[in-house]
């Protein structure tokens, strides 16, 4: 039976990335801190942190008081080079809980994606928060999730932006173009949709909110019809979780922050 691990979070990554709830639902996996414990001075093996400004030096603070893991919840653009370096001497698990691309429905949106990439003639995509949101930070999640499945963009382009959203453009591998919608209203759920067209159908992928009670829905369609491919009916944040501890069994280390690093650099080229 493999070891259960302690946890402790910020008060901004529990209201974020509700780890309470997630935790719970793994109990064999994790468990809160006692105030024993950290009376005792025992610190937590994962720390839960909110991806604020400055939560790379957070995370690193984490490093440096022990911690095997941790768990980022929506990060910021920021430099994760000292980050990388510290966890890769330290052998620290860290796992970027993004709002959508976290979502495990998107792994089996990948296959059929890149399957039909040689042949897309568009791709789609619209993402809504609710107004007053950062569009910045919007635009993050928004494309950390695209990317996920159709792999680097190139030639992006910001269009428009305001304090209402963002349009930003942009190329597939075989030159297709993207468009990116970002919509800021309280007019309609939040999530991101996409919608890859090509010369006989396409794929399309509708991503909810990590709290959502319905899972995300990915739909292939060709000559030989529609497909819904198999609902996978688990949050963003609890598949976080899960994959940490793959990690943390296996002693080995994800490619979140490698793969983040390529996704602040396609941002940072946008203003």
């Amino acid at each position: 039976m493999s070891a259960q691990y302690t946890v402790t979070a910020t008060p901004q990554a529990e209201e974020n990335g509700a780890v309470e709830l997630a935790v719970a639902s793994l109990p064999v996996s994790f468990g809160p801190a006692s105030e024993a414990s950290a009376t005792a001075g025992d610190a937590a093996q994962i720390s839960a942190i909110d991806g604020a400004a400055g939560w790379t030096t957070e995370a690193i603070k984490a490093i440096d008081g022990g911690a095997s893991g941790i768990v980022v919840v929506n990060p910021v653009p920021e430099s994760t080079a000292a980050l990388l370096d510290a966890a890769e001497a330290s052998g620290v698990a860290i796992i970027l809980d993004q709002r959508w691309a976290s979502n495990p429905g998107l792994a089996g949106a990948e296959d059929p994606v890149r399957s039909v990439a040689g042949r897309a003639a568009m791709l789609d995509s619209v993402a809504t928060a609710a107004a007053g949101s950062d569009p910045e930070r919007l635009l993050t999640e928004h494309l950390a999730a695209v990317v996920r499945v159709t792999g680097q963009l190139d030639a992006l382009q910001v269009l428009r932006r305001g304090t209402h959203g963002y349009t930003v453009s942009g190329r597939l591998a075989n030159g297709a173009p993207v468009s990116l919608q970002g919509v800021l209203s309280n007019s309609r759920p939040a999530g991101v949709d996409f919608r890859l067209y090509t010369d006989d159908g396409g794929v399309s992928i509708a991503v909810p909110e990590p709290l959502a009670a319905w899972p995300a829905e990915v739909r292939a369609t060709g000559p030989q019809g529609e497909i819904l491919l198999p609902t996978l009916y688990e949050s963003a944040h609890r598949a976080t979780w899960r994959r940490l501890k793959e990690h943390l069994d296996a002693g080995t280390l994800p490619s979140d922050l490698t793969a983040f690093a390529r996704l602040t650099e396609s941002i940072a080229h946008l203003y």
